[in-house]
Protein backbone atom coordinates (compact mmCIF):
# COMPACT_ATOMS: atom_id res chain seq x y z
CA UNK A 1 0.00 0.00 0.00
CA UNK A 2 1.39 3.50 -1.07
CA UNK A 3 1.12 6.10 1.34
CA UNK A 4 0.72 9.85 0.09
CA UNK A 5 3.17 12.43 0.65
CA UNK A 6 2.10 15.11 3.34
CA UNK A 7 0.98 18.22 1.81
CA UNK A 8 3.65 21.06 1.70
CA UNK A 9 3.46 23.84 4.43
CA UNK A 10 2.78 26.93 2.81
CA UNK A 11 5.02 30.33 3.45
CA UNK A 12 4.09 34.03 3.68
CA UNK A 13 3.31 34.24 0.51
CA UNK A 14 1.34 30.97 -0.12
CA UNK A 15 4.20 29.44 -2.55
CA UNK A 16 5.10 25.63 -1.43
CA UNK A 17 8.16 25.67 1.42
CA UNK A 18 9.85 22.98 -0.34
CA UNK A 19 12.15 21.63 2.09
CA UNK A 20 9.90 17.57 2.95
CA UNK A 21 12.63 15.40 2.25
CA UNK A 22 12.67 12.94 -1.46
CA UNK A 23 11.66 16.31 -3.10
CA UNK A 24 14.87 16.87 -4.80
CA UNK A 25 17.61 19.92 -3.33
CA UNK A 26 16.31 22.14 -0.42
CA UNK A 27 17.62 23.84 1.81
CA UNK A 28 16.57 21.68 5.19
CA UNK A 29 15.10 23.78 7.71
CA UNK A 30 16.52 23.90 11.05
CA UNK A 31 16.90 21.40 13.52
CA UNK A 32 15.33 21.31 17.14
CA UNK A 33 17.98 22.90 19.69
CA UNK A 34 18.69 19.83 21.39
CA UNK A 35 19.62 18.19 17.77
CA UNK A 36 21.87 20.61 17.11
CA UNK A 37 25.85 19.91 17.38
CA UNK A 38 27.67 20.93 20.42
CA UNK A 39 29.99 23.28 18.12
CA UNK A 40 26.56 24.84 16.61
CA UNK A 41 24.95 25.31 20.31
CA UNK A 42 28.24 26.96 21.30
CA UNK A 43 28.52 29.37 18.55
CA UNK A 44 25.04 30.32 18.86
CA UNK A 45 25.89 31.17 22.69
CA UNK A 46 22.36 28.96 23.53
CA UNK A 47 22.12 27.64 27.18
CA UNK A 48 21.76 24.59 28.43
CA UNK A 49 18.18 24.19 29.51
CA UNK A 50 17.57 21.54 32.58
CA UNK A 51 14.55 21.59 34.79
CA UNK A 52 15.18 20.22 38.46
CA UNK A 53 13.26 20.57 41.34
CA UNK A 54 14.26 21.88 44.92
CA UNK A 55 15.37 19.10 46.81
CA UNK A 56 17.12 17.61 43.05
CA UNK A 57 18.98 20.40 42.93
CA UNK A 58 19.83 20.21 46.56
CA UNK A 59 20.87 17.01 45.98
CA UNK A 60 23.27 17.73 43.33
CA UNK A 61 24.48 20.70 45.16
CA UNK A 62 25.52 18.59 48.05
CA UNK A 63 27.53 15.99 45.92
CA UNK A 64 29.44 19.26 44.60
CA UNK A 65 30.48 20.46 48.02
CA UNK A 66 31.29 16.92 49.11
CA UNK A 67 33.16 16.53 46.13
CA UNK A 68 31.86 12.90 45.58
CA UNK A 69 30.29 11.20 42.48
CA UNK A 70 26.81 11.89 42.50
CA UNK A 71 25.00 8.38 41.41
CA UNK A 72 22.00 9.31 38.98
CA UNK A 73 19.77 6.61 38.73
CA UNK A 74 15.93 6.72 36.75
CA UNK A 75 14.17 5.42 34.02
CA UNK A 76 16.00 5.90 30.08
CA UNK A 77 14.68 9.07 28.74
CA UNK A 78 14.37 10.80 32.48
CA UNK A 79 17.44 13.33 31.41
CA UNK A 80 20.03 11.53 33.45
CA UNK A 81 23.07 12.22 31.13
CA UNK A 82 22.03 15.64 30.40
CA UNK A 83 22.52 16.40 33.95
CA UNK A 84 25.95 16.68 33.81
CA UNK A 85 26.11 18.55 30.74
CA UNK A 86 23.88 21.02 32.78
CA UNK A 87 26.34 21.16 35.34
CA UNK A 88 29.48 22.00 33.39
CA UNK A 89 27.88 24.54 31.73
CA UNK A 90 26.61 26.16 34.63
CA UNK A 91 30.09 26.11 36.83
CA UNK A 92 32.32 27.20 33.29
CA UNK A 93 33.89 23.75 33.62
CA UNK A 94 34.06 22.98 30.31
CA UNK A 95 33.29 20.08 27.75
CA UNK A 96 32.00 17.22 29.42
CA UNK A 97 34.52 14.42 29.57
CA UNK A 98 32.53 10.76 28.96
CA UNK A 99 32.83 7.78 29.21
CA UNK A 100 30.12 5.26 28.15
CA UNK A 101 30.75 1.81 30.18
CA UNK A 102 29.48 -1.68 28.81
CA UNK A 103 30.28 -5.49 30.36
CA UNK A 104 33.84 -5.44 28.33
CA UNK A 105 34.30 -1.95 29.96
CA UNK A 106 37.82 -1.83 32.07
CA UNK A 107 39.11 0.62 34.34
CA UNK A 108 42.29 0.86 32.31
CA UNK A 109 40.04 1.86 29.68
CA UNK A 110 39.18 5.26 31.11
CA UNK A 111 42.56 5.96 32.65
CA UNK A 112 45.24 5.72 29.72
CA UNK A 113 46.14 3.89 26.97
CA UNK A 114 49.22 2.86 25.42
CA UNK A 115 49.84 2.29 22.07
CA UNK A 116 52.72 0.07 22.01
CA UNK A 117 52.80 -1.46 18.75
CA UNK A 118 52.43 1.69 17.06
CA UNK A 119 55.94 2.86 18.53
CA UNK A 120 57.52 -0.22 17.52
CA UNK A 121 56.57 -0.02 14.32
CA UNK A 122 58.04 3.64 14.39
CA UNK A 123 61.21 2.40 15.83
CA UNK A 124 61.25 -0.25 13.10
CA UNK A 125 60.62 2.72 10.23
CA UNK A 126 63.02 4.43 11.54
CA UNK A 127 65.84 1.75 11.74
CA UNK A 128 64.73 0.95 8.05
CA UNK A 129 65.16 4.51 7.01
CA UNK A 130 69.00 4.91 8.76
CA UNK A 131 70.07 1.94 6.86
CA UNK A 132 68.65 2.87 3.64
CA UNK A 133 70.82 6.33 4.61
CA UNK A 134 73.59 3.77 4.90
CA UNK A 135 74.17 4.77 8.69
CA UNK A 136 73.07 1.90 10.31
CA UNK A 137 73.78 2.14 14.15
CA UNK A 138 71.15 1.84 17.10
CA UNK A 139 68.87 4.10 18.03
CA UNK A 140 67.88 5.35 21.09
CA UNK A 141 67.84 8.46 23.33
CA UNK A 142 70.43 10.49 24.17
CA UNK A 143 71.14 10.91 27.72
CA UNK A 144 69.40 13.87 29.17
CA UNK A 145 66.65 13.89 26.25
CA UNK A 146 63.07 13.41 26.59
CA UNK A 147 61.40 10.20 25.59
CA UNK A 148 59.29 9.99 22.17
CA UNK A 149 56.55 7.71 24.27
CA UNK A 150 53.79 10.32 25.42
CA UNK A 151 53.53 10.19 21.27
CA UNK A 152 51.76 6.65 21.99
CA UNK A 153 50.39 7.57 25.21
CA UNK A 154 46.73 9.04 25.40
CA UNK A 155 44.51 9.84 29.01
CA UNK A 156 41.19 8.56 28.87
CA UNK A 157 38.19 10.19 29.86
CA UNK A 158 38.97 9.65 34.09
CA UNK A 159 42.66 9.89 33.36
CA UNK A 160 42.60 13.22 31.77
CA UNK A 161 39.80 14.58 34.76
CA UNK A 162 42.02 13.68 37.02
CA UNK A 163 45.10 15.09 35.13
CA UNK A 164 43.39 18.81 35.04
CA UNK A 165 45.17 21.23 36.55
CA UNK A 166 43.35 24.56 36.56
CA UNK A 167 39.66 23.67 37.23
CA UNK A 168 38.59 20.70 37.96
CA UNK A 169 36.53 18.92 34.69
CA UNK A 170 33.00 16.94 34.61
CA UNK A 171 33.09 13.56 34.07
CA UNK A 172 30.20 11.44 33.35
CA UNK A 173 30.21 7.99 34.04
CA UNK A 174 27.03 7.10 31.45
CA UNK A 175 25.53 3.69 32.12
CA UNK A 176 27.31 2.59 34.76
CA UNK A 177 24.90 -0.87 35.64
CA UNK A 178 25.86 -2.07 32.64
CA UNK A 179 29.64 -2.76 33.68
CA UNK A 180 31.29 -6.30 34.76
CA UNK A 181 30.38 -6.64 38.10
CA UNK A 182 33.37 -5.67 39.29
CA UNK A 183 33.97 -2.40 38.15
CA UNK A 184 32.53 -0.29 40.79
CA UNK A 185 34.77 -1.60 43.54
CA UNK A 186 37.83 -1.28 41.19
CA UNK A 187 36.59 2.25 40.74
CA UNK A 188 36.53 3.23 44.15
CA UNK A 189 40.04 3.39 44.72
CA UNK A 190 41.34 6.01 42.32
CA UNK A 191 37.64 8.20 43.28
CA UNK A 192 39.03 7.80 47.17
CA UNK A 193 43.09 8.46 46.05
CA UNK A 194 42.24 10.53 42.79
CA UNK A 195 45.50 9.10 41.53
CA UNK A 196 47.20 6.25 39.62
CA UNK A 197 50.19 5.08 38.30
CA UNK A 198 51.40 4.94 34.34
CA UNK A 199 53.69 1.94 34.96
CA UNK A 200 55.01 2.23 31.24
CA UNK A 201 56.18 5.98 32.47
CA UNK A 202 57.19 5.18 36.10
CA UNK A 203 59.99 2.28 34.34
CA UNK A 204 61.58 4.97 32.32
CA UNK A 205 65.02 6.30 33.15
CA UNK A 206 65.36 8.91 35.93
CA UNK A 207 66.13 11.48 33.73
CA UNK A 208 62.90 10.58 31.34
CA UNK A 209 60.46 10.28 34.17
CA UNK A 210 59.25 13.99 33.07
CA UNK A 211 56.47 13.23 30.09
CA UNK A 212 53.82 15.17 28.06
CA UNK A 213 51.04 13.03 27.02
CA UNK A 214 47.77 13.35 24.89
CA UNK A 215 44.69 13.78 26.87
CA UNK A 216 40.85 13.20 25.74
CA UNK A 217 38.92 15.34 23.57
CA UNK A 218 41.49 17.20 21.98
CA UNK A 219 45.34 17.76 21.00
CA UNK A 220 46.60 19.22 23.90
CA UNK A 221 49.02 17.46 26.34
CA UNK A 222 49.60 17.33 30.43
CA UNK A 223 52.74 16.76 31.98
CA UNK A 224 53.09 13.36 34.20
CA UNK A 225 55.72 13.63 36.64
CA UNK A 226 57.67 10.25 37.51
CA UNK A 227 54.48 8.71 35.84
CA UNK A 228 51.95 9.52 38.32
CA UNK A 229 48.90 11.11 37.03
CA UNK A 230 47.52 12.94 40.74
CA UNK A 231 44.71 15.37 40.81
CA UNK A 232 45.07 18.71 42.03
CA UNK A 233 40.79 18.98 42.74
CA UNK A 234 38.58 15.77 42.62
CA UNK A 235 37.00 16.18 39.28
CA UNK A 236 32.68 16.50 39.24
CA UNK A 237 31.64 12.44 38.77
CA UNK A 238 28.23 12.17 37.59
CA UNK A 239 27.34 8.62 37.25
CA UNK A 240 24.57 7.49 35.81
CA UNK A 241 21.90 4.23 36.00
CA UNK A 242 18.89 2.78 34.45
CA UNK A 243 18.38 0.61 37.84
CA UNK A 244 19.35 -2.66 36.21
CA UNK A 245 21.89 -3.87 39.22
CA UNK A 246 22.31 -3.44 42.41
CA UNK A 247 25.58 -2.21 43.43
CA UNK A 248 27.93 -2.96 46.37
CA UNK A 249 27.43 -0.95 49.73
CA UNK A 250 31.37 0.14 50.04
CA UNK A 251 30.61 1.53 46.61
CA UNK A 252 27.03 3.25 47.47
CA UNK A 253 28.80 4.86 50.75
CA UNK A 254 31.06 7.34 48.89
CA UNK A 255 28.40 8.49 46.57
CA UNK A 256 25.41 11.05 46.89
CA UNK A 257 22.19 9.39 45.30
CA UNK A 258 20.20 10.95 43.40
CA UNK A 259 16.91 9.65 42.12
CA UNK A 260 15.00 11.45 38.74
CA UNK A 261 11.88 10.44 38.89
CA UNK A 262 9.31 10.93 35.59
CA UNK A 263 8.18 14.42 35.64
CA UNK A 264 4.49 15.02 36.02
CA UNK A 265 2.54 17.12 33.72
CA UNK A 266 3.46 20.56 35.70
CA UNK A 267 7.38 19.68 34.93
CA UNK A 268 6.83 18.71 31.31
CA UNK A 269 5.39 21.96 30.19
CA UNK A 270 7.92 24.08 32.01
CA UNK A 271 10.38 21.65 29.74
CA UNK A 272 8.87 22.55 26.58
CA UNK A 273 8.54 26.16 27.42
CA UNK A 274 12.22 26.07 27.88
CA UNK A 275 13.08 24.36 24.41
CA UNK A 276 10.35 25.09 22.39
CA UNK A 277 8.92 28.68 23.86
CA UNK A 278 5.52 30.01 25.48
CA UNK A 279 3.74 29.35 22.02
CA UNK A 280 4.27 26.00 21.86
CA UNK A 281 2.19 25.17 24.90
CA UNK A 282 -0.88 26.30 23.47
CA UNK A 283 -0.76 23.13 20.90
CA UNK A 284 0.80 20.62 23.64
CA UNK A 285 -2.37 19.67 26.09
CA UNK A 286 -3.24 16.66 24.40
CA UNK A 287 0.39 15.22 23.32
CA UNK A 288 1.33 16.44 27.12
CA UNK A 289 -1.40 14.33 28.93
CA UNK A 290 -1.19 11.49 26.23
CA UNK A 291 2.33 11.18 27.71
CA UNK A 292 1.50 11.03 31.25
CA UNK A 293 -1.24 8.58 30.40
CA UNK A 294 1.25 6.82 28.22
CA UNK A 295 4.28 6.65 30.55
CA UNK A 296 2.74 5.74 33.82
CA UNK A 297 2.77 2.06 32.23
CA UNK A 298 5.55 2.15 29.26
CA UNK A 299 9.16 3.17 29.21
CA UNK A 300 8.88 6.74 27.58
CA UNK A 301 11.81 9.52 27.18
CA UNK A 302 10.70 13.22 27.27
CA UNK A 303 12.80 14.10 24.16
CA UNK A 304 10.28 11.78 22.89
CA UNK A 305 7.43 14.37 23.87
CA UNK A 306 9.86 17.67 22.71
CA UNK A 307 10.02 15.57 19.01
CA UNK A 308 6.19 15.50 18.87
CA UNK A 309 5.45 18.91 19.91
CA UNK A 310 8.70 20.11 17.46
CA UNK A 311 6.89 18.62 14.67
CA UNK A 312 3.55 19.67 15.24
CA UNK A 313 4.35 23.56 15.27
CA UNK A 314 6.56 23.14 12.67
CA UNK A 315 3.89 22.22 10.03
CA UNK A 316 4.10 18.85 9.93
CA UNK A 317 0.92 17.46 8.39
CA UNK A 318 0.70 14.66 10.94
CA UNK A 319 -2.61 13.62 13.24
CA UNK A 320 -2.04 12.99 16.99
CA UNK A 321 -2.23 9.57 16.86
CA UNK A 322 0.58 10.01 13.79
CA UNK A 323 2.55 11.70 15.95
CA UNK A 324 2.31 9.49 19.09
CA UNK A 325 3.05 6.70 16.74
CA UNK A 326 6.16 7.83 15.32
CA UNK A 327 7.52 9.85 17.78
CA UNK A 328 6.15 8.27 20.92
CA UNK A 329 7.01 4.60 20.86
CA UNK A 330 7.77 2.41 24.47
CA UNK A 331 11.59 2.45 24.39
CA UNK A 332 11.03 -1.33 25.19
CA UNK A 333 8.95 -2.48 22.31
CA UNK A 334 11.20 -3.99 19.72
CA UNK A 335 10.37 -2.72 16.13
CA UNK A 336 8.56 -5.51 13.96
CA UNK A 337 7.89 -5.18 10.36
Amino acid sequence: MSIPPPAKPHDDHGDSADWWVFRGPAELPEPPLWRRSPTARRAAGEPHHYLLGADETSVVNAALQLRRPLLVTGRPGTGKSSLARAVAQDLGLGDVLRWPVNSRSTLMDALYRYDAVGRLREASLRREREVARGHARRIRRRPGGRSDIGNYLRLGPLGTALAAVDRPRVLLVDELDKSDIDLPNDLLVVLEEGEFEIPELARLPEHQQDVDVLVTGDRERVRVRRGLVSCGQFPVIVMTSNGEREFPPAFLRRCVRLELREPDAERLRGIIRHHLGEDALAVADDLIAAFVQRSSVESLATDQLLAAVHLRITGADLSRDALLGSVMRRLDENFTV
